[in-house]
């Protein structure tokens, strides 16, 4: 266990953006009770998933909020961010690992796409342990309980620590600190998005398609993420990078044909 009189040293990023303003609600808060160094994308990277840069040099510059806090904006993705902060940029590796806090919610199939979990997940990757913070919703957010939480649970891990593998998803409901019932843990869900794609012509007379659509209606049971916070609770879902599908493994051993049959 980690002395806790200490204060923790904890990389902040998020897909975002260095400039949005989860990610400033976030550091203030954590300003409060640990000592932080921000590393995060010069602009946004939204659904960019676990994507890294290969083919590109990545451009580190110097950020300033202000008098409010420090960092360095990256060229890259949210794992670039994490992976070039620790392995190049720090000077000591992080206690925790923190994304977010992330405009709009990232629970059910949309882990797979979000830059803000892949963020997080990169940190466990490195062995470190790491939370990814979302507020569902896209306008108006109410940023401050999602902010004093996600504190709260940082100095709660970096107490306790967290398994290998493993990194904490929280959503929170965008509603008043008062009007939040509590905090779940729960499991994924498998809400998604039925996508439709808009034709379009641009005014050279050019096809183009714009992404859109709507959250699937789909019929889940209460303990899993979206429907935990669509009820104004806070939800912590432990998720793994680790994506073998154990209850499969043993059956598929047994029925895959061999190369001499």
């Amino acid at each position: 266990m980690v002395n806790n009189k200490a204060r923790p040293y904890i990389l902040v990023t998020n897909d975002d953006g260095i400039s949005a303003p989860g990610i400033h609600a976030l550091i203030m808060e954590l300003k409060k009770v640990a000592d932080i160094i921000v590393v995060a994308p010069s602009t946004e990277k939204s659904a960019v998933g676990h994507a890294i840069t290969l083919s590109d040099p990545l451009r580190v510059d110097n950020f300033e909020k202000g008098d409010d806090w420090k960092g360095f904006s990256v060229s890259g993705t949210p794992a670039d961010c994490v992976k070039i902060a620790v392995c190049s940029l720090l000077d000591k590796k992080p206690d925790l690992v923190l994304s977010g806090i992330n405009l709009g919610a990232n629970t059910g199939i949309n882990v797979i796409y979000s830059g803000t979990v892949s963020a997080a997940t990169e940190g466990a990757i490195l062995g470190i342990p790491s939370i990814a913070v979302s507020l569902t919703t896209y306008i108006n957010p109410i940023f401050e309980p999602a902010a004093k939480y996600a504190a709260k649970m940082a100095l709660h891990l970096f107490e306790t620590g967290l398994a290998e593998k493993t990194l904490l998803n929280i959503n929170v409901p965008n509603i008043t600190e008062n009007e939040i019932k509590g905090v779940k843990v729960t499991k994924q869900g498998m809400a998604r998005f039925a996508e439709k794609f808009e034709k379009r012509i641009d005014l050279k007379n050019r096809v183009y398609y714009w992404l859109g659509g709507s959250k699937a209606d789909l019929d889940e049971p209460d303990d899993v993420d979206d429907k935990v916070v669509e009820n104004n609770y806070i939800s912590i879902t432990p998720i793994q990078y680790d994506m073998t599908n154990y209850e499969v493994l043993e059956e598929l051993k047994e029925r895959i044909p061999d190369l001499d049959e």
